[in-house]
């Protein structure tokens, strides 16, 4: 084997390695949130919502620092590159979001419809939340979901499978059904895996186009941030 060879594999094994650790702590760190009640024998219910939403945003920060930290370097080196192109990447991929757009609201138009105009249950779970805790479920789906879901669900996937194929079939699944297992309730909520897949699809193929971890978490940035922003518009004024 080649110098070359082997410090590809040795790279590849790296960048795997901490895409499991990424993953590892996206799925085993919330359960820790309620720990530090547990132990001061605190019962959450009594804990006033201030304090609730001040405590959940410091723990999904400590969540983005670690992740972060895994992929530093790459994080390094794709933010410089988009300092350079980020003209070029907004002119070639802001027509992406649109395709997702598009793409969702046909397939939740459809889906709706044999549902007999029932929305999704995660749409309806967010819906509460914000209702409960608008702060919170803001700075959670706008700022949040965008880094730690980019970086966990399209990073760590495409450094774990470099066939594209099955990189992005395999990110928009998991990234759909992670939306909908969760709050399953009745088998016509598997139907909307489509609709939830389908942002993890393209934005998968961004990344896979861009090689740019930056270019598909600006798009799930704006995706987030526009629907919030209207959900708080109607919560706020309607």
């Amino acid at each position: 084997m080649s110098k070359t060879e082997t410090t590809k594999k040795q790279g590849y094994w790296n960048g795997f390695f901490r895409s499991l650790a990424a993953i590892a702590v996206y799925f085993i760190l919330p359960y820790l949130q309620p720990v530090p009640f547990e132990l001061l024998g605190i019962d959450l219910a009594t804990v006033p919502m201030i304090i609730k939403t001040i405590y959940l945003v410091v723990f999904e920060a400590l969540m983005i620092v670690i992740i972060v930290s895994l992929f530093y370097d790459d994080l390094k080196e794709n933010l410089a590159d988009l300092k350079k192109n980020h003209r070029a990447y907004f002119n070639e991929y802001l027509k992406y979001w649109f395709l997702v757009l598009i793409l969702m609201m046909i397939s939740n138009s459809i889906i709706m419809g044999i549902n007999h105009g029932a929305i999704a249950t995660n749409e309806e779970t967010v819906r509460q939340t914000f209702t409960v805790a608008p702060v919170y479920m803001f700075l959670s789906a706008v700022v949040f979901a965008p880094i730690v879901e980019e970086l966990v669900f399209r990073k760590s996937i495409r450094q774990i499978f470099t066939n594209d194929f099955l990189f992005i079939f395999l990110s928009g699944l998991i990234f759909g059904s992670l939306h909908v297992l969760p709050s399953y309730q009745a088998p016509i909520d598997l139907l909307y895996l489509i609709p939830y897949s389908i942002p993890g699809w393209v934005f998968a193929y961004t990344l896979k186009k861009s090689k740019n971890i930056f270019v598909p978490m600006g798009l799930h940035f704006l995706h987030n941030g526009i629907l919030m922003s209207l959900q708080a518009f109607l919560y706020f004024f309607m």
